[in-house]
């Protein structure tokens, strides 16, 4: 039984959210290897290598799979899911976006977004926006999995020695082209990384005062900013922001809600966090029932007192 873990990285440095999926394949079972797929990705390949646990480094090079086109990374897995029990790839919008393709390929059933390992051919994931647990077992030959990275622990970024085999790349699919990318830069951290979030509600009322109300505490606490899909509807924040069901799935040391009243959507995306701190002033607010912390308080004088004594 050997486990296939598909890296995300850029092509110059391999992504977090490829530690918390090597974890739930070491859960399943090892030996555990890393397809690296990209175009002049040697770092890439070199700092999968010293994950520990991992027993190998397979490296696709090549201009075809410059950009991670879906089509053209989704033929490469296949190229090499011989000789694999289980494809794990990270539950984010690049692992999303191959995954089916992969699985459709092979004529074999997507388990998706799992939490946790029962056994090699049992998984469990939430459904119903987080509010039960579902327990699947799979009888494919070959699992192609995504993994909810907040249910799973970083592996150590170093320690292995993996050696790195280089494999022959697909030849490109011409289904599709790439045009361009429009990356939101930022000197804050990555809102699926970041140690501790400041998210911001409709409460807040315009996008002027979700940025003079908790850019001052985000900054204070270098934290990350996000914001609940009725802030981001509404225009007070920018899309790449949302947390939530339908935005991105965090699980910070802190998070601290402000005028987020706590809708099921929302809380899906954040309920996993290890400390929650909601501050709001309706004591009804959903959000109280999963926060560690609650302040019942008009934000707009909370936020700036909490700022003050930090």
């Amino acid at each position: 039984m050997t486990i296939l873990v598909i890296a995300e990285h850029d092509n110059r440095s391999l992504k977090a959210a490829t530690l918390n999926t090597v974890t739930a394949a070491l859960a399943i079972g090892t030996p555990v290897h890393v397809l690296v797929a990209g175009h002049n990705a040697a770092d890439v390949a070199q700092a999968a290598s010293q994950i520990a646990g991992v027993g190998k480094v397979i490296a696709a090079d090549g201009l075809s799979l410059a950009e991670g086109l879906a089509e053209n990374v989704a033929a490469q897995i296949v190229s090499i899911a011989s000789g694999h029990s289980h494809i794990l790839f990270p539950a984010t919008a690049s692992g999303k976006n191959v995954a089916p393709r992969v699985a459709a390929k092979l004529d074999v059933a997507q388990i998706s977004d799992i939490t946790a390992v029962v056994s090699p051919d049992t998984f469990e994931r939430p459904i119903y926006a987080g509010n039960a647990i579902a327990t699947l077992q799979s009888g494919d030959a070959i699992k192609v999995i995504t993994v909810r990275t907040t249910g799973f622990d970083a592996a150590a970024a170093t320690g292995g020695n993996a050696p790195i085999e280089s494999v022959a790349v697909v030849a490109d699919s011409g289904k599709s082209r790439f045009v361009g990318r429009e990356v939101t830069k930022s000197d804050r951290p990555e809102l699926t990384a970041a140690k501790i979030i400041v998210s911001g509600g409709r409460a807040l009322g315009s996008a002027d005062k979700f940025q003079e109300v908790l850019t001052p505490l985000a900054d204070k606490l270098c934290a990350a900013m996000g914001a609940s899909r009725a802030a981001v509807d509404a225009g007070y924040a920018a899309n790449d922001l949302q947390v939530g069901q339908t935005g991105k799935i965090v699980a910070p040391q802190l998070y601290i809600a402000c005028g987020i009243s706590g809708a099921i959507q929302h809380l899906a995306g954040m309920k996993d966090s290890k400390v929650i701190v909601a501050i709001n002033k309706d004591p009804e607010a959903p959000i109280f029932s999963v926060a560690d912390y609650g302040l019942e308080a008009d934000l707009f004088t909370a936020v700036p007192e909490f700022v003050q004594a930090l």
